[in-house]
């Protein structure tokens, strides 16, 4: 029996476009004991894994605590295969067969965060990404959305205001896609997001007094917002998980983007798409931003630009 250690992000997002790496290690690997070590906000998408034995809840702590809690809690294994997509100085620590850790490739030039994933194990083409739902997932899913009719997901928050889009132009758009004539007629509109991006949702709500509104933002856990998401028409959000977490769900996504770079971070899949506010900024201003901006910077992104994405992303879906 295969032991492996599968060392991963902290960030949902950053967690989830490692997904098919993971998959694939689960299909190489069918009687594999496998541990994975992540942050605390996305330890529920792998307790939700069958073939994961234990998750190893990495808080984050002053001076690496955390990854000392790592190495205490899988130094004393025999790892067959060690997988850290991290690239963490605890993975050469630990007793490995084999070990594959993530490095710096400046020659590489610029991949997205899911091609970077499968070089680390050296795969010839990158996985495509994927969530697992368990029967409670899809029971919450039921009880939240209403049985046959068409969804429109949305998620108008982010980590970090700069990357948020206008609330009211969240409104114009879902009034705009579930109208008679739109692109979804008669759509329920559905509000996603966590805890703290309830003002956010309110604010979206407050055009929308004339639609069915379902406000999930903070209701859910991240396997029943899966779920949710999986049963949506489209997607519609700023970059953030809940973005990512879609497009793993296999629902059309159309992603908001204007700072950050959408050749890191574009949402995977062939049912995915962005659309983007001016100009994007390197890694280093973007870190400058998160720590100094107040203020959204994706005031030019038009509902109009947003509304045709939308159109040409569902057309392509539906030959997909």
């Amino acid at each position: 029996m295969t032991c492996i250690l599968f060392i991963t992000a902290t960030r949902i997002g950053d967690a989830i476009m490692n997904m098919g790496v993971l998959d694939h290690l689960i299909t190489a690997h069918p009687d594999a004991r496998i541990t994975v070590g992540c942050g605390p906000l996305a330890a529920p998408l792998f307790r939700a894994i069958p073939e994961v034995e234990r998750v190893i809840v990495m808080k984050k702590q002053k001076g690496g605590g955390h990854w000392l809690k790592l190495w205490r809690e899988s130094v004393g294994h025999r790892w067959d295969m060690v997988v850290d997509l991290r690239g963490s100085l605890t993975s050469w620590f630990l007793w490995a067969g084999q070990r594959f850790v993530k490095r710096p490739n400046p020659r590489a030039g610029v991949r997205h965060r899911v091609e970077e994933a499968a070089e680390v194990l050296r795969l010839g083409a990158a996985p495509g990404t994927r969530l697992w739902i368990d029967a409670a997932g899809e029971a919450r899913a039921d009880a939240e959305l209403p049985q046959g009719q068409t969804v429109l997901a949305l998620s108008p928050a982010a980590s970090a205001v700069f990357k948020e889009w206008a609330p009211e132009r969240f409104s114009e758009l879902a009034l705009r896609l579930t109208a008679e004539d739109g692109l979804l007629p008669g759509a329920a509109i559905a509000i996603f997001g966590g805890p703290g991006d309830e003002a956010r949702a309110q604010a979206v709500k407050a055009g929308l007094e004339a639609r069915t509104v379902i406000d999930l933002t903070g209701q859910l856990d991240l396997v029943e917002a899966a779920a949710c998401l999986k049963r949506a028409a489209l997607f519609v959000g700023n970059d953030s998980g809940l973005m990512h977490m879609a497009a793993a769900a296999g629902t059309p996504t159309l992603g908001l983007f204007g700072p950050t770079d959408e050749r890191l971070y574009a949402p995977w899949g062939e049912k995915a798409r962005i659309v983007r506010a001016g100009d994007r900024f390197d890694e280093r201003e973007r870190r400058a931003l998160a720590d100094t901006s107040r203020e959204s910077l994706m005031g030019a992104l038009q509902v109009d630009a947003v509304e045709r994405a939308a159109a040409e992303l569902m057309a392509e879906s539906a030959k997909a």
